[in-house]
């Protein structure tokens, strides 16, 4: 397929949405260029991570998001029938956080949409690839107190024109009580990648034809969106945390 993430959405700049890279007690960066100190933690007060903020991209929604509304935290299987889709485990450990009086507080009840295509390159639910009504491989969850979502799914396969690639959605409500929406894109390193479309049953379509490099998609920010996925026995864990300026009512515009 050659139309997934042609220009439906928007590229925006680095102004245009935070992500988390730091470690608690590192100073926060605000806007990627002037700093400030973070307020500590104090008795009584909300917990506070002072963290190390740095400005990333939102990138295009693309044609196969579908609104499934399916809440669950392990999207491999397809609901009507149990049965998982081929692939090797991921494990995704969100964290998602607001940036507010330059401070960063854990964003609870916020909604995360995953969607991806599988092993072989297709998505459920879409029509034009003979999925409609499967629902593999899509599913939300909406963060806890602490800001934490996670999911389990595989690791992507990829179809022409695209590099591997992982979807991402986050709802929440803006600093205006407006409906915000943070949309982009996950990806991985080529020496990671290319590594694993070696196993099974990646193997049997063989490398992909679009690298990072040569996606359009990714040379727009996507070395920003990179998971490093850790090996736990046969499977990958991945930790990923983003911050959202809820007052940035650009990014927080539906996608």
């Amino acid at each position: 397929m050659h139309d997934d993430d042609e220009p439906v959405g928007r590229v925006l700049g680095r102004r245009q949405a935070l992500i988390l890279l730091g470690a608690a007690g590192a100073t926060l960066a605000a806007a990627g260029s002037a700093t400030a100190n973070a307020t500590p933690s104090t008795a009584g007060a909300p917990e506070v991570c002072a963290l190390d903020c740095v400005v990333k991209p939102e990138q295009m929604e693309g044609p196969y998001f579908v609104d499934e509304r399916l809440n669950r935290s392990d999207i491999r299987s397809e609901p009507a029938t149990g049965q998982l889709v081929p692939g090797t485990a991921l494990a995704l450990n969100f964290t998602i956080q607001q940036i507010r009086q330059q401070v960063c507080t854990p964003l609870p009840g916020a909604m995360i949409d995953l969607w991806q295509c599988d092993a072989f390159g297709l998505y459920s639910d879409i029509p034009s690839q003979g999925s409609s009504g499967r629902r593999f491989l899509r599913g939300y969850q909406n963060t806890d107190q602490a800001g934490v979502a996670r999911f389990t799914t595989i690791l992507p396969g990829w179809y022409t024109g695209r590099t591997l690639h992982i979807h991402i959605k986050i709802r929440t409500v803006g600093t205006n009580g407006r409906p915000y929406e943070f949309t982009s894109q996950l990806y991985f390193t080529p020496e990671f990648g290319a590594a694993y479309l070696r196993t099974d049953p990646y193997r049997r379509k063989g490398p992909a034809d679009t690298t990072n490099n040569r996606d359009s998609i990714y040379r727009s920010g996507g070395a920003q969106m990179l998971l490093r996925p850790q090996q736990v026995g046969t499977t990958y864990t991945a930790d990923f945390a983003i911050g959202l300026d809820l007052s940035n009512t650009q990014v927080g515009r539906p996608d």
